[in-house]
């Protein structure tokens, strides 16, 4: 179950939008036999009249369709990886089960639901935000699948991903990148990557410098690194700045008309995009750009050592039934988180009880932009 508060009213919600994101989630290549047994469907229980919201919390359940953990046997040992010998120790029980079904990434099923209501709002002011995997099993995909993003208009972007069963927009990597997964299925493997994130027509000024939290560097980072097995976040250059000189790493401040693709349109733009659409906390008006790297899923088939909680003795992990990667799902996550944290941002700046109320804010600040 879920429920998202701040939505203005009178935006209409396109449900079908929410379950096909629920969908993607469930999809690519590598995926295990749970997305066989669940089909995500979102059932909305309030905050709307005839598909339109009113203004009050919208509150929807998608059902679980497997096994309840009284169901299920207790595991004998603490997986390496995962949440259950740390939470086992935190709590002080012996029974992973009762650590690992909530720390399970199933939770993200209710969390994508809320990113695809929540991006609607800023699709509804022409801002887009879209995931691809950049990299998955050691194969990179190269800096040319970013400038592929960056080209041609969103639903060439959005084609481009769908005909890839991982996610991609270099559709003609598939066969390598599927002869990746199934070596490391046959090995009894798994396999990690990582995706990028990109958002399109974003105001400057969303966030805040005024203090750490309110910082979208920090939320946005935050909300990545709260998807499990998220390991490293960068934006922009990344890791890349600390081997450059400031010269090299800043992005120019130029007349309008000479920046970027996908910027928002003001009195002035900038020469690249290094920062990746954000300084000092708050978006730029250029593209947002920020990458996720997701470790191999630690479920492993042929199990890793581990330590019989009764006897003390050496054993090999328990398995239990998991992907070969997820990469490509995570992506699907992280593109809903990013959203989610947008529209949060966004309407704490454009704020109103309603959706023509936050677009006179809206618009108010683009006049501001312009005479700027």
């Amino acid at each position: 179950m879920g429920v998202l508060e701040g939505l203005p009213a009178g935006l209409t919600l396109s449900i079908e939008r929410v379950d096909s994101e629920l969908a993607r989630r469930q999809g690519g290549h590598g995926r295990g036999g749970r997305m066989r047994i669940e089909r995500d469907r979102l059932e909305l229980l309030s905050g709307t009249k005839g598909g339109v919201t009113i203004g009050s919390p919208v509150s929807f359940l998608i059902r679980n369709q497997d096994a309840v953990l009284e169901k299920l046997p207790i595991p004998t040992n603490p997986r390496p990886g995962h949440a259950d010998l740390a939470g086992c120790q935190k709590w002080g029980i012996r029974d992973p089960r009762a650590v690992l079904e909530r720390a399970s990434a199933r939770e993200t099923a209710a969390r994508v639901a809320l990113g695809a209501l929540a991006r609607q709002v800023l699709e509804a002011f022409g801002i887009e935000v879209f995931a691809h995997v950049v990299a998955l099993g050691g194969v990179e995909l190269g800096p040319e699948v970013h400038a592929r993003a960056l080209r041609g208009p969103s639903d060439e972007r959005t084609k481009l991903r769908a005909d890839s069963d991982f996610y991609t927009l270099a559709l003609e990597r598939d066969g390598e990148l599927r002869a990746r997964v199934d070596a490391a299925k046959a090995a009894q493997d798994s396999l990690g990557g990582v995706f990028e994130v990109l958002a399109f027509g974003l105001p400057p000024g969303l966030g805040s410098c005024a203090s750490g939290p309110e910082r979208l560097t920090a939320r946005i980072g935050g909300a990545l690194f709260s998807i499990p097995a998220i390991k490293a976040v960068e934006f922009g250059l990344g890791f890349d700045v600390a081997a450059r000189e400031g010269s090299a790493v800043q992005d120019p401040i130029v007349p309008a008309g000479a920046g970027t693709p996908g910027s928002v349109p003001s009195r002035y733009a900038r020469a690249s995009n290094n920062a990746g659409g954000l300084e000092g906390g708050m978006t730029t008006g250029e593209p947002l750009v920020v990458r996720a790297a997701m470790k191999p899923i630690p479920s492993i088939r042929k199990g890793l050592p581990s330590v019989d909680f009764a006897s003390g003795a050496a054993v090999r992990a328990t398995y239990q039934r998991s992907d070969v990667t997820s990469v490509p799902a995570a992506s699907v996550v992280g593109e809903a988180l990013v959203a989610l944290t947008l529209a949060e941002a966004f309407l704490e700046k454009y704020g109103g009880d309603s959706l023509a109320q936050v677009r006179g804010a809206y618009d108010h600040h683009l006049g501001e932009l312009r005479d700027l």
